[in-house]
């Protein structure tokens, strides 16, 4: 279940998670107990696997002191892409109403056909 990428992602997390919770000499058993879990969920995690909910991923991380790294995961205002694609659908330029309306009005006097004026351009 899942792709290669998203598998290897969490891996990583979990050997993430298991490295800062050894790092702060803090068993298994305890930070489970910390965190409102049981040990099996806290072994699970850290190997990576994709069935523990986000829940407890957040507990564990509340415990760890590391919850801001949660809250930072997606920060839409360091998303290149999703910033690109929202600026390619931004309106190139506004035109007003009244603009709209004169040329609306132009056509009708006009029948829609071209209009020459004394120089010879075309509007």
């Amino acid at each position: 279940m899942g792709s290669p990428k998203s598998r290897a992602a969490l891996e990583r997390l979990g050997r993430d998670l298991r490295g800062a919770r050894l790092r702060r000499g803090i068993a298994i058993a305890d930070l489970a107990a910390r965190a409102g879990t049981s040990a099996s969920s806290i072994a699970r995690l850290e190997k990576g696997d994709p069935g523990v909910g986000i829940g407890t991923l957040a507990d564990v991380l509340v415990v760890l002191g590391l919850l801001d790294r949660l809250a930072d995961l997606i920060d839409i205002r360091k998303d290149d892409l999703g910033l690109a694609l929202a600026a390619e659908r931004q309106p190139r330029r506004g035109r007003s109403s009244a603009t709209t309306l004169r040329r609306q009005q132009d056509k009708a006097t006009h029948g829609g056909a071209d209009v020459i004026d004394m120089d010879g351009a075309s509007f």
